[in-house]
């Protein structure tokens, strides 16, 4: 197997444990914001999606990018290709999203305004959205 193949595959699997992270981290923080400040479960959670964050979303992110990053300094031909620009944009749009859910859980540990359990439950679909896009263009190449 050649070092492409390799990065890739470890490119791949850091992608699922980003995602996995991505779709349970706003259903932890759904939990906690069913209790208030100081109960158990509001405790519990916060730990929880606190060592969710500091084991799996953060490093998958960097180890992602990383990854990606090296397969296109190995495969510098993919960048004249237009579905991999789309799918860089879909990727930095994902990754802001794992900014903007670590910021509104750091705002919801600490009790200050936070989103609703509606809104909570609409921002967890929209990582797994995004993959759906993502998928399409790395394996169907469209354009």
């Amino acid at each position: 197997m050649t070092l492409y193949l390799w990065v890739q595959a470890a490119h791949i699997i850091f992608v699922i444990a980003l995602m996995a992270g991505l779709l349970i981290y706003p259903r932890y923080k759904l939990h906690q914001l069913s209790s208030k400040p100081g109960d158990e479960l509001f405790e519990t959670m916060k730990d929880a999606s606190n060592r969710l964050r500091k084991i799996i979303l953060n490093p998958a992110l960097i180890l992602v990018w990383v990854l990606g990053l090296t397969m296109l300094y190995l495969n510098q031909s993919l960048l004249s290709q237009g579905w991999m620009h789309t799918k860089l944009v879909l990727v930095l749009i994902l990754s802001g999203l794992h900014g903007y859910f670590i910021s509104m859980g750091k705002k919801i540990d600490r009790g200050d305004v936070a989103p609703t359990s509606k809104t909570l439950k609409m921002l967890n679909e929209v990582p797994f959205l995004i993959m759906i896009g993502v998928v399409i263009l790395a394996v169907g190449k469209p354009f």
